[in-house]
């Protein structure tokens, strides 16, 4: 007979987790770290349906993932970048789908909850005027938070919208026991995306909102300044070489006209401006260019000789 005591629950449910967490960390090159307060396990459960066959998530204790994931950084390094993701109430959502649609899943699930004494309050609370439903033995539970009333038809009615509780403020015993007798639930939960690892690289969820037109934008506002630094330094970069170029074209374009020495790119601009002045004038480059191109224009054009007056006079008179 084997004297051996069997493993224990928890050694097994440590070396399934262990299990799955490797399993996941090899199949799956994207992990959204999840902010998991206040949420239940049935709520945990509908996420983890809406996510069948895109994502898998994964709950466990933040030492022993740790552990798991320091042990995988030989293997993959990685994953070093998300060690120190891993504190807080969190939960790992692993996936290789299009990272935005699966963050919209996770957190379009909520629901509603009541408020809890000394919680902070995720969003204002307000309450509405109207007739309560409450007794007029009441009033003075009104009177004590400052809110006023009247009776109509045997009830309490509130009189204005009631600012009850801002945003960041701690819900307060006196909160809590009247949103209870009106039977109002103030704030809704749901697992957020705080962080993102992929592929090695981490980066704050709120960068998932961003479109291929904000990245964009940005990424030229960047070679704009680039450019401008450039100029300004008289150092020649690849950003700042078309207004380099365009500033030598306009300096050689001056010099054609001024000299009436005749250039293919000379003729085809005056021919442009002599079709449409109005569109070549929109499309002439900014700054005194344009000017500076007419007036060398105009001094290239061969002035009138005068003709002498005929006063009526001999050489012989």
């Amino acid at each position: 007979m084997s004297l051996e005591k069997p493993e224990s629950k928890r050694k097994i449910r440590k070396a399934t987790l262990k299990e799955k967490v490797e399993k996941y960390l090899n199949e799956y090159k994207n992990i959204l770290v999840c902010k998991v307060d206040n949420i239940g396990s049935n709520q945990m459960q509908k996420v983890r349906i809406a996510l069948r066959g895109r994502a898998e998530l994964l709950m466990g204790k933040n030492t022993l993932m740790r552990k798991i994931v320091r042990e995988q950084v030989a293997v993959n390094k990685n994953l070093e970048a998300l060690v120190p993701l891993l504190k807080g109430n969190i939960g790992l959502v692993f996936t290789n789908d299009n990272l935005a649609e699966i963050r919209e899943i996770i957190e379009k699930n909520k629901v509603p909850a009541a408020a809890k004494t000394g919680t902070i309050a995720p969003v204002d609370v307000f309450i509405p005027p109207g007739p309560t439903g409450l007794d007029p033995g009441q009033t003075s539970f009104f009177q004590a938070l400052n809110i006023a009333t009247k009776i109509t038809r045997g009830a309490i009615e509130i009189i204005n919208q009631v600012h009850l509780i801002k945003k960041g403020e701690k819900v307060s015993a006196s909160h809590v026991a009247l949103l209870t007798k009106l039977d109002i639930k103030p704030f809704f939960y749901n697992m957020t995306v705080k962080s993102v690892y992929e592929n090695g690289s981490v980066y704050d969820a709120t960068v998932l909102d961003m479109t291929k037109e904000d990245l964009l934008a940005k990424f030229f506002n960047g070679v704009r300044k680039i450019a401008a630094l450039s100029l300004s330094l008289g150092y020649p970069t690849i950003a700042s070489l078309p207004a380099i170029l365009g500033s030598g074209f306009r300096k050689i374009l001056a010099i054609s006209l001024a000299t009436n020495y005749e250039i293919k790119e000379a003729k085809e601009f005056l021919s442009a401006a002599a079709a449409a002045p109005v569109a070549a004038a929109a499309a002439a480059p900014a700054g005194g260019a344009a000017p500076a191109a007419q007036e060398a224009a105009k001094a290239a054009e061969p002035e009138p000789e005068e003709e002498e007056a005929d006063l009526g006079l001999s050489l012989f008179d």
